[in-house]
């Protein structure tokens, strides 16, 4: 009885170490996995404001910045950046009365679209950044096409999502704000209220989704959280009242695009209906050669869309600036 119980306990011995042996290559595999980028959380005094950026990737790698739209900050590209942050240094920041930067009172510091490019133009300086592709998207494209204005010679490259610089991408959600650039009343002012409720926000976030499922509910609890700050109301409304200085401006982006011929990403979610469809294809009369895909997404597109944006983003970016 004594042999058979330790020949059973001898076999149980070999069993397990086999086991043991077979499940090392699994653990090994496991341990090879690539961890995630991590992303700095930094602010700048830029001209005494604080001004709050993202940040990830190599300090020597060429630099990706990133503008955000209304009414969000960088928080919009908190999924995207490391996925790029492997190979590029991504700067990510967000605009006065934005995100986390300070919002100083709108009675002492002018929201306008000039005064936010100034300050990115600053923290770019600050952080010694001399060439830089650009990802703009709603408020973004205004702000990066305006710093191309100033520093053509620093734009390596553009990737421009659902975001205007032509006549034919504002449509009816602009009549109503074009009203109030006419008058510039109170009446036409209040009238917009409602532009920064949460109704609107989510509306942002959901409207024109292929796949609703796939949003998640933080970005607009996250962004109207910013909104509900006292004072953003009115932040918010200078700026929208200040985006009609962007369109005479319009044949100067325009002139840029053909003069200095950037390489160009469009990726553009076709059933925006704050910048919809239209917008995006005037971009090949003075960019010809600019790369266009355009998703079954909506005004957001990288909170549905992100598995198919960023490897195209990535193969851009590989192609045209990863040598310069």
């Amino acid at each position: 009885m004594r042999s058979l119980i330790l020949c059973l306990m001898l076999a149980t011995a070999t069993m397990t170490t086999a086991t043991a042996v077979s499940a090392a290559p699994a653990t090994a595999t496991a341990d090879t996995r690539k961890a995630p980028v991590p992303v700095h959380y930094r602010t700048a005094n830029i001209e005494g404001i604080d001004i709050f950026y993202r940040e990830a990737g190599p300090a020597d790698a060429p630099v990706v910045l990133l503008l955000h739209g209304f009414p969000t900050s960088s928080h919009m590209f908190r999924n995207l950046i490391p996925l790029l942050a492997d190979r590029y240094h991504v700067i990510a920041p967000d605009y006065p009365g934005y995100g986390q930067s300070a919002a100083p009172d709108h009675e002492k510091f002018a929201y306008t679209f000039a005064g936010t490019t100034n300050i990115v133009d600053k923290l770019l300086d600050h952080l010694a950044v001399k060439s830089y592709a650009m990802y703009v998207m709603d408020y973004g494209a205004p702000v990066g096409y305006r710093l191309a204005l100033k520093h053509p010679e620093r734009v390596s490259g553009l990737i421009i999502q659902n975001g205007n610089a032509y006549d034919e991408g504002l449509k009816e959600f602009w009549d109503p704000i074009k009203t109030y650039w006419s008058d510039g009343s109170t009446k036409s002012r209040e009238a917009l209220n409602g532009l920064v409720t949460l109704e609107t926000t989510k509306f942002q976030y959901t409207d024109g989704m292929e796949d609703v499922s796939r949003i998640s509910p933080d970005n607009w609890v996250h962004d109207q959280a910013l909104l509900d700050r006292p004072g953003n109301r009115d932040i918010q409304l200078d700026m929208l009242y200040d985006y009609r200085t962007n369109l005479p401006l319009y044949p100067d982006f325009q002139n840029f695009f053909r003069e200095r011929k950037p390489p160009t990403l469009i990726i553009w979610g076709k059933n925006d209906y704050i910048f919809p469809e239209a917008g995006a294809h005037p971009y090949l009369r003075d960019l010809p050669n600019a790369e266009v895909h355009i998703l079954n997404s909506g005004h957001f597109l990288l909170e549905e869309k992100l598995d198919v944006a960023a490897p195209l983003i990535n193969d851009f970016l590989d192609r045209n600036i990863a040598s310069k």
